[in-house]
Parts: structure tokens; sequence; C-alpha cells
């Protein structure tokens, strides 16, 4: 725990901690935190320090302050991850799942390029294309339905990308760049909000008769190799409830 190998300020590291003992279920909740005094104590850090950690899990909607009680854990689905934010959590962890969260429904298969992959891959209409498929859930629901669309090409590398089961060794980027040489130089991302098609419905396993009626968050991400090669369009598609939520450091 607080011993813990870690490049993240201190507060970062506490909050993550917490996160993902809510994100997974083992805090359930109506839970209280322990107090400032005691996490700073337990983590051997200033009461300052355990006082931001807490903060930031209020700010980031997991928690909040009752006067007199403390700290209690809210019930909220937690946000959907775009194909990049997987990446780098891959990078780090070795797997793309967040806090909390499983897949499973993996499918892999070859099949012709619709027109939107074709674009986002640029290659021509209806050539052969890779379509890896899962399904992410935690303990509310499915968090998102992530599809990975990938040149044919790659299966002759690695043929387990065509396979439908989960990756071993890495995910298909790691593997990608360890069979060419040619690391992950740069992404593009995009996300939107779209209306809720009976596609999105079979794939987000909803009930056709009692569908939401908001619409849902698709990321996508178009990830280039180092050579300049287009090697994944990655698509994310939230489920009902889900929102997109990013964090960065803003320098003073």
């Amino acid at each position: 725990m607080a011993g813990q190998a870690d490049n993240r300020a201190p507060y970062a590291r506490i909050a993550a901690h917490y996160t993902g003992l809510i994100t997974s279920g083992q805090l359930q909740p109506g839970s209280l935190l322990p107090s400032i005094k005691n996490l700073a104590e337990e983590w051997k850090v200033s009461t300052a320090t355990a006082e931001k950690a807490l903060r930031k899990l209020r700010n980031d909607g997991l928690v909040r302050g009752i006067h007199g009680i403390g700290t209690e854990v809210l019930d909220h689905p937690a946000p959907m991850s775009s194909g990049s934010q997987r990446q780098d959590r891959g990078r780090r962890t070795g797997s793309s799942w967040g806090a909390g969260e499983r897949s499973d429904s993996h499918q892999a298969g070859v099949v012709a390029a619709p027109a939107e992959v074709s674009q986002a891959l640029d290659i021509p209409p209806g050539s052969d294309v890779i379509r890896r498929s899962r399904v992410y859930r935690d303990r509310h629901g499915i968090v998102a339905h992530s599809t990975s669309w990938i040149p044919a090409r790659y299966a002759k590398l690695i043929p387990q990308l065509a396979a439908s089961e989960r990756l071993t060794g890495g995910t298909s980027l790691q593997l990608i760049a360890e069979a060419t040489g040619h690391p992950i130089s740069h992404r593009i991302d995009s996300a939107s909000a779209r209306l809720l098609t009976q596609e999105y419905a079979r794939l987000l396993e909803l009930d056709p008769d009692n569908l939401p009626s908001e619409p849902v968050v698709v990321m996508t991400a178009k990830f280039v190799d180092s050579e300049g090669n287009i090697v994944e369009y990655g698509v994310d598609l939230g489920g009902p409830g889900r929102t997109w939520r990013t964090e960065s450091e803003v320098s003073p």
C-alpha cells in the first residue's frame, strides 16, 4: 500500500488506492473512508496530503463529505475509458482493464472493412481487416463495447490477433510494435454523442423494447506507428449512463 513503488504524488497514490476499492465494489456505497488524521497516519503523509487525496475523490464524484460524520462512498457508475487511455493503462500495467473492470465476449475474425473503418485505416473499401471486439463490465453493468479494427496483414505476423480469445503477451498494439519493430508514435482521438441505434442496443445487450432515450458516448482512436502506418482503429461504445472523463496536470 503506502510502501509500493509509484511515481505519482502521494495524494494521487492514496486517491488511486481508494478509487480501486470503490470501483471494484470492495468499498460499498454508504461506507465511510478513514478520517484525515487516520489516513495521514496510515500512509505516513501530512494531514494536508491526506485532505488533498479526499478532495480528489470528491472531485471525481466517488465520495461526499458529510459534516460531523465523515467521507461517504457514493454509488455512481465509473466513467468509460477511451482507446488511448486503455493503451496508456496497458503500457503501464499490461492490462487495459480499469479498476473493478473485467472483459468478456472476446470475438475476432477477418471481415470486409465497413466504409468508416476503411476511411480511418486509409485502405480501399471492402478490404480485409481484423475485427476484434470485447465487452468491458464492472459491478454496474456494461462499461463499454470495444472494437479494434486492424489491417489484415498483421494477422500473418501475429495469428492470435484473428483468434476469438483474450490476447496473451500484451495488447494488440504492443504485439504489433514488437513484431514489426515500429513503436506507436502518435494517435488521434475523437469523442461524440450518438443516438442509440438498434445495432448499438444489440452490442450493449439492451432490451429492444425498453431502450433509454439519452444518447451514448462513442470514442474513437486511430494509432499510427513510427513509419506512418495506421495500425489500429478503435471504437468504444459507452454503456447507458456512462460518461467519459480525462485528467491532466496544469502547469502554473
